[in-house]
C-alpha cells in the first residue's frame, strides 16, 4: 500500500513545468484534498533548486476532484531570490481548476528558535487501532459510505483523546492522534514532506465537527476543505509515529475553521496546519 502512495504522489512530467498526477487506484469518488496537495507540492518541488526545500504552501480547493481521472499540474516559477524560491501552481481535470497554490522553498540556514511543548498523550502502543475502531461500528454506516469507511489506508492511526467513530456524543473541538504510515517509505525527504502534506489534511474537519457531536458519516451532514496552509518546521519521518495535536476555535457561517501540530514522538514540532472548512447540517 505504501509503494502504490509513493507512486500516486510521483508525478509525471509532460513538459517544461507541466506535469501530470496519477489517478487513484481503484477511486471511485472525490479526491482527497490531501492528495491533490502532495502531488501539487510535488510537482512545485520539480521546479526549484533540490537545495531550497519547502517551507509554507497555502492552497484553496475550488472544485471536488474526480477520482477516475488524471490531475494536470500547471506550474509558475513566480521567484528566485537569494534565500527563497516562490511557485504556483493550478490543478485542472477536464479543463477546469480544482486547486490553486502557492509554496515556498528556502535555502537552509542557521538562526534562532523555540517551539510548543508537546501535548502529555498517551503512547500509542497503548492504544486502540482506529481501522479496528471503524470495523466494529461498520454495520451503523449508512451504505454508501460503509465500503469507503472500513477501506485500508495507508497511514495507521491511534486516538489519544476521546473519540468515537460515528461521533454521536459532543466533545471539546481538540484532538490527538497518533498516525504513521503502515509500512517504511523507500522515498527520499521529499517524498516524506508530500506524505506529511497528504496525512495533514486528515482529522482537521473531524475537530470542527466535535462540538455538534457529528460526523460526516451522518444524514445530512455535508463537509468539504476550502483552504489549507501548511509549514515545513524541519525534517520528518512519516514511517514513524507523529502526534497531529488539533483544535477548532470557531465555526459558524457555515464554515469551521481548525488549527493543527505536528511533533515527533521525541517532542520536536515538525509542521503547523491550519484549514477552514465548509461544514453545514441540512
Amino acid at each position: 500500500m505504501i509503494a502504490q502512495l509513493e507512486a500516486l504522489l510521483t508525478v509525471e512530467e509532460l513538459d517544461r513545468d507541466l506535469y501530470r498526477g496519477a489517478r487513484q487506484p481503484e477511486g471511485r469518488g472525490r479526491v482527497f484534498g490531501g492528495q491533490v496537495i502532495a502531488q501539487a507540492l510535488m510537482a512545485a518541488a520539480r521546479s526549484a533548486d533540490p537545495e531550497r526545500v519547502p517551507h509554507s504552501l497555502h492552497a484553496y480547493f475550488m472544485r471536488a476532484g474526480d477520482e477516475q481521472i488524471p490531475i494536470i499540474y500547471r506550474v509558475n516559477r513566480d521567484h528566485d531570490g537569494g534565500s527563497f524560491s516562490t511557485r504556483r501552481v493550478v490543478a485542472f481535470q477536464r479543463g477546469e481548476p480544482i486547486l490553486n497554490m502557492a509554496a515556498s522553498f528556502q535555502k537552509l540556514e542557521q538562526g534562532l528558535s523555540h517551539q510548543f511543548p508537546m501535548p502529555d498523550v498517551p503512547p500509542p502502543e497503548a492504544l486502540p487501532s482506529e481501522a479496528e475502531e471503524r470495523l466494529k461500528v461498520a454495520p451503523q454506516v449508512p451504505e454508501k459510505f460503509r465500503e469507503f469507511f472500513v477501506r485500508p489506508r495507508p497511514f495507521e492511526i491511534r486516538h489519544a483523546s476521546p473519540w468515537s467513530p460515528l461521533e454521536a456524543e459532543p466533545q471539546e473541538p481538540v484532538q490527538h492522534v497518533w498516525f504513521k504510515t503502515v509500512a517504511p517509505v523507500s522515498g527520499g525527504p521529499e517524498m516524506h514532506r508530500a506524505m506529511l502534506a497528504w496525512a495533514s489534511d486528515m482529522h482537521l474537519l473531524g475537530t470542527t465537527m466535535r462540538p455538534h457531536g457529528l460526523s460526516w458519516t451522518q444524514p445530512g451532514v455535508q463537509t468539504a476543505s476550502l483552504d489549507h496552509a501548511l509549514w515545513f518546521h524541519g525534517d520528518v519521518r512519516v514511517d514513524e509515529w507523529l502526534l497531529y495535536s488539533t483544535d477548532a476555535p470557531w465555526s459558524g457561517r457555515g464554515r469551521g475553521f481548525n488549527r493543527g501540530m505536528i511533533f515527533t514522538r521525541e517532542g520536536r514540532l515538525v509542521a503547523s496546519v491550519a484549514q477552514e472548512g465548509l461544514m453545514r447540517k441540512r
